[in-house]
């Protein structure tokens, strides 16, 4: 096997496995053009989709596999592009994740790896699907820490959290929040918190994705009113879209892996998948 990494500076599987260089670059009518240094009976893929480029490049590569004989192609996509879009909620839009799954399913992927990944309806959709959970990451997080507290910032991430403790080991209570939801603007009215006394305990957090972060600023300032200690966020997909000025205030460190970009910070540690996941 030899491995293809598609996204510049991004290498999940440091290995003595070989590597197959490729370049890549824009034609003038902007469209992206790839070109392989090398081929082998069965490749493994390792690309971020952070745009519409990165799609394409990754159809483009398996089509120059193909061409080149190669047999077996797996990927590795670690943040699956429309995971949040997987419904349609008013008339006229697309099923979004329905349409990138689609685009996937037609490379014929002996496996499709994917990391912890927003909805379930992805691995519905996606053909040879293979998810691999954040358990490493969290497991990194905490090694060397006691008498801490798990932290669910909502019912989405609740039944993950649950696994999580379970394979943990983890024996304390989960602190359960919730958020209500302005139905007119989308915007977050309220956020619960079951429980009135957290006793200064470190809480930890722990959702799939922070992209402007809104929920777990609005979490802190909870936990925070209820006598926590350190409120820190792990998160498998750190985009940070709003940047760090809001979250600064009220998180005290955030922990995320490399799967979208490599940027780290005072606040912001980035954990390589490499050191995380073994295929």
């Amino acid at each position: 096997m030899r491995v293809l990494n598609l996204s510049t500076g991004f290498n999940p599987f440091q290995s003595s496995i070989e590597e197959i260089e490729s370049k890549s670059f824009l034609f003038s009518g902007g469209e992206v053009h790839i070109k392989l240094q090398g081929s082998a009976d069965d490749v493994l893929i390792s690309t971020r989709l952070n745009d519409s480029n990165d799609i394409m490049k990754l159809l483009l590569a398996v089509d120059a596999l193909r061409r080149s004989g190669t047999k077996n192609i797996s990927v590795f996509i670690p943040y699956l592009p429309y995971a949040r879009q997987d419904r349609v909620m008013v008339a006229g839009e697309p099923l979004s994740i329905k349409v990138m799954c689609n685009l996937i399913n037609s490379c014929g992927f002996e496996k499709v790896y994917v990391y912890d990944v927003h909805s379930e309806v992805s691995l519905a959709l996606l053909e040879n699907c293979e998810l691999i959970s954040n358990y490493s990451l969290v497991k990194e997080v905490l090694k060397d820490r006691t008498d801490y507290l798990l932290v669910s910032p909502d019912a989405g991430a609740l039944k993950k959290i649950y696994k999580l403790a379970e394979a943990l080991t983890y024996t304390d209570d989960i602190v359960l929040c919730n958020k209500v939801r302005d139905v007119s603007n989308g915007r977050i009215k309220q956020i619960t918190v079951d429980q009135d006394d957290l006793q200064g305990k470190d809480c930890f957090i722990i959702d799939d994705i922070c992209d402007g972060g809104a929920t777990f600023v609005g979490v802190a300032k909870e936990l925070k009113k209820r006598n926590a200690g350190k409120v820190s966020l792990i998160v498998s997909h750190g985009i940070m879209s709003h940047g760090e000025t809001e979250l600064v205030d009220w998180i005290d460190h955030i922990y995320t892996t490399d799967s979208i970009k490599d940027t780290q910070s005072a606040l912001i540690s980035r954990i390589s998948l490499s050191d995380l996941i073994q295929l």
